[in-house]
């Protein structure tokens, strides 16, 4: 009984291996190369690229100590902050593939903290690719549905909103982490949008 128990064991364990060797990896360990042209949709698509390098090294590394961290009762975690930001790349998202914001639907929120963090990538780098192309930005509004009805929102509000609003979460987090003793690696050149060796 012992010896079946500890084959099924590593049978499981060999099965959540090649499932992890054959998941997408995360973006963003890098920023993409530039594009060739400097147009509306292509500086909104370096933004998001810079976002998303910031926000991947921001919470590489991260600790539970360090998610369960805030400097006093008043103050987010920064689990909580990640939390935040999975919401803005959404909003994000679903501006880049004109869909609504539908906050009558209740959103899953038993996340892992590496579930969160991959899907906060991922909504970034998809946005990235659908606005490198994109000429009308006015076509990409910002729409919130709730229960009293919904609000639409011009393109500007997406940059000084969730963007800009992301960006200043990822700074926090380096913040945060360094204050939990786990400081931003100072090997990260957000300049570069690379690591240095």
């Amino acid at each position: 009984m012992k010896i079946t128990a500890t084959i099924l064991a590593l049978i499981l364990i060999q099965i959540g291996n090649s499932q992890e060797a054959n998941e997408e990896p995360i973006p963003y360990k890098e920023i993409p190369d530039y594009p060739d042209t400097y147009t509306a949709g292509s500086v909104v698509s370096r933004m998001l690229d810079g976002l998303g390098f910031r926000y991947y090294w921001a919470t590489h590394g991260l600790r539970p100590e360090d998610l369960a961290y805030k400097p006093s009762e008043t103050n987010r975690t920064i689990d909580e902050t990640v939390d935040h930001l999975y919401n803005l790349s959404r909003v994000i998202y679903n501006s880049a593939v004109k869909k609504p914001n539908d906050r009558t639907v209740s959103q899953e929120t038993n996340l892992s903290f590496q579930a969160k963090r991959a899907l906060t990538l991922k909504n970034i780098k998809q946005a990235s690719e659908i606005f490198i192309n994109v000429d009308a930005l006015e076509e990409h509004k910002v729409i919130f549905i709730n229960p009293s009805g919904a609000r639409e929102y011009p393109f500007w509000n997406q940059i000084n909103g969730p963007i800009e609003d992301a960006v200043w979460h990822c700074g926090q987090i380096v913040a945060l982490r360094r204050a939990s003793g786990n400081p931003f690696d100072s090997k990260v050149s957000v300049f570069q949008g690379k690591k240095r060796e």
